[in-house]
């Protein structure tokens, strides 16, 4: 039989030093309290949400049991009388075409604003422009409403008699009624002035963010400025711009002091926009709350859980839209 020699083995490598540092279970009970925190968080923002909807319901249905009127479609506010009528249908048509008209100037004009600044202006001159524009946000309601009723109405005097010789024959833009430019149409140009720092903001924020490949990709191929803005930066900045209209919707929907200050509220619904009048919720409430009554104020609220509904739903829709049109999230562009 042939003989075995063992065979050396090296030795074993020696055990490695033990790190200086935090313990692993340390930076576990750090993710564990990080996690508890966060999800904390989430929990109260639904508490406190439903809580609000809570007392909003309660208090609404106390006043709507005892409303002689349709509340929908009633087009007075007297919670005081006997019996008590009161509808929101003028204020809910008020709010919705102020907000249109907001959004119908305040967005175009951001989102090129926007662009002017992520991509064409040099950069010495945008950042000086973005900060005024973001300065803007800055300013109180009040104010803005005082430089409207000061200043806006008084030269929108001559724009309303123009549009009404012009293109009165729209019907919209027919001034049938003597007055001041104390109309829906003043109200939705001072809120666009209003939420357009908002828009351009965010806007801005998501054309940075585009990928630089993309870009010089398309440049390479010969594209001009502009077609790379159209194929590459507005395709990916789509859910940013939704994002960016929805919460200038939402200030828009709920501003109180400065449209409280330039409107001339009455309760008529008029489809021409340059009359005099019209009214909102935001504005009905803060006009009326300090002098009504308990059942006054519960009417009031009941307003107020529309203009909630509303602005829900408005942002609900938001999500869905961009949730069910992939090409909005930026992932394909």
């Amino acid at each position: 039989m042939a003989s075995t020699t063992p065979i050396d083995m090296p030795p074993a490598p020696p055990a490695p030093p033990e790190r200086a540092g935090r313990p692993k279970s340390t930076g576990q009970l750090g993710d564990k309290i990080f996690l508890g925190l966060s999800r904390g968080s989430g929990i109260l923002l639904l508490v406190i949400m439903a809580s609000i909807a809570v007392f909003l319901t309660y208090r609404s249905v106390l006043a709507i049991s005892k409303d002689e009127g349709n509340f929908l479609t009633t087009f007075d506010w007297n919670p005081a009388g006997d019996p008590p009528v009161f509808g929101i249908a003028v204020l809910l048509f008020g709010t919705v075409v102020s907000s249109i008209i907001a959004m119908l100037i305040a967005v175009p004009i951001a989102v090129g604003i926007a662009l002017f600044i992520s991509h064409y202006a040099p950069r010495k001159l945008a950042a000086p422009i973005a900060y005024v524009v973001d300065l803007l946000a800055a300013v109180p309601s009040i104010v803005y409403g005082i430089w409207g009723a000061l200043v806006l109405v008084p030269y929108l005097e001559g724009l309303n008699l123009w549009l009404d010789q012009f293109f009165g024959w729209t019907y919209i833009f027919e001034k049938t009624e003597v007055g001041v430019a104390r109309s829906l149409s003043t109200v939705g140009i001072l809120l666009a002035i209003m939420i357009l720092p908002i828009v351009t903001s965010v806007s801005r924020e998501v054309f940075l963010q585009v990928p630089k490949m993309n870009e010089e990709a398309a440049l390479a191929l010969g594209a001009t400025r502009w077609e790379v803005i159209r194929l590459s930066v507005l395709p990916f900045g789509r859910s940013g711009i939704i994002s960016a209209s929805m919460l200038g919707l939402g200030r828009a929907l709920g501003e109180t002091m400065a449209v409280a200050t330039v409107l001339s509220p009455n309760f008529l619904i008029s489809l021409h926009l340059l009359n005099p009048g019209g009214g909102t919720f935001a504005q009905n409430i803060a006009a009326k709350f300090g002098e009504a009554d308990a059942f006054g104020r519960d009417a009031l609220i009941a307003s107020g859980l529309v203009l909630f509904v509303l602005t829900l739903l408005v942002n609900g829709a938001a999500r869905l839209i961009i949730a069910r049109r992939k090409e909005y999230s930026g992932a394909n562009a």
